[in-house]
């Protein structure tokens, strides 16, 4: 028994002494590693604040703009939706259109997007070539070709004719609803021959236009003899002013009614004056511009005639034979009114 005892009592104390050992290394390995753990933390420290660093100065440079202009130039987005729903196709049923347009929808109104090109319209890289593209020379002749086309000077011809259009059409409409009602209250035939509302209103047209090339002229004419000298002495200045604006008005009136029987007044009010079915000759024209001051004299009471005869002539039209007619009645297709040929022969007998 006393045999037994010897080798247990000997391996407890054998195991007792290699705890105790290992206890020991433990705490030799702690105090010998320590140096080395803490020069590990601290250079652990130093390597993240060195890649935060790092971080920031990229961060701070133009990488962002780049990366934004990048991904919209490369269509970075359209490309991983596209994969994106080719996977989906692949794995499964494919997505309907209800889905698709959702999916559009929450992609496009996603704030990390718009973010992305917010930054990247409001680069300096962006701006630096939207400012190189529209100082280019590529860019100058293609604005000019736009706008020097024919497509774009049709559309404001269009817009500006337009305009005058509808006021002259407003215009013509007033004074033949004028003209027609005074032929009703006196018996005249309505919306054939020219009344006294479009008629006036197609004079003074005349007048103002007859006027403005007078002064168009006089001007060019006053340009030319200032570099000559000064004509004197006042008065025939005045007298050739005066020949001038007479000459002015014959040419005028004489031109418009003798070629097209209307001037561009009578043009604006649909007017037209004739001798039978064509335009008076010149010599008849002439009497009518003579018959037409005439009228004006006495307080233009040579047009009173226009509300009582039944053809609506002024004393102009008495004198040259003439008839101031609406001008579809004018320009229509047919054998002309032989009432109305007999009325406007020479002479204008009835």
């Amino acid at each position: 028994m006393a045999d037994e005892r010897k080798p247990v009592e000997a391996e407890e104390e054998a195991g007792g002494l290699g705890g105790l050992l290992g206890k020991a290394g433990a705490a030799t390995e702690r105090f010998a590693m320590r140096p080395v753990r803490a020069v590990a933390r601290q250079g652990k420290d130093a390597l993240n604040d060195e890649a935060e660093r790092a971080i920031d100065g990229v961060m701070a440079g133009p990488l962002p703009e780049a990366v934004g202009r990048s991904i919209v130039e490369h269509r970075v987005v359209e490309r991983v939706v596209s994969e994106a729903l080719a996977a989906k196709a692949t794995e499964g049923p494919g997505l309907d259109d209800e889905q698709l347009a959702d999916l559009a929808h929450r992609l496009l109104s996603s704030p990390a997007l718009h973010q992305v090109l917010t930054n990247t319209l409001e680069s300096e890289q962006t701006k630096e070539l939207v400012d190189t593209l529209v100082h280019s020379e590529a860019f100058r002749n293609a604005l000019k070709s736009t706008l020097s086309s024919p497509e774009v000077r049709q559309a404001l011809m269009q817009q500006t004719t337009g305009f005058g259009g509808e006021i002259a059409a407003a215009i013509r409409t007033r004074a033949h609803r004028t003209d027609d009602a005074f032929a009703v209250r006196h018996g005249q035939e309505p919306g054939r021959y020219g009344g006294l509302a479009t008629r006036s209103i197609a004079f003074i047209a005349d007048i103002l236009l007859a006027h403005l090339i007078f002064l168009l002229a006089g001007a060019m004419i006053g340009l030319v003899s200032g570099m000559i000298g000064t004509l004197r002495p006042q008065w025939v200045v005045g007298l050739i002013a005066g020949f001038g604006w007479l000459i002015v008005l014959i040419a005028y009136f004489v031109l418009f009614w003798s070629t097209t029987g209307q001037t561009p007044g009578m043009r604006l009010l649909r007017l037209r004056v004739v001798h039978g079915t064509e335009a008076p000759a010149v010599w008849r024209s002439l009497i009518r511009l003579f018959g037409l001051v005439v009228a004006i004299i006495p307080c233009f009471a040579g047009f009173l005639p226009v509300i009582f005869d039944k053809r609506r002539r002024a004393l102009q039209d008495y004198m040259a034979g003439t008839v101031v007619v609406h001008e579809p009645s004018a320009m229509s297709v047919g054998p002309p009114d032989p009432g109305e040929v007999r009325h406007t022969t020479v002479g204008n007998r009835p």
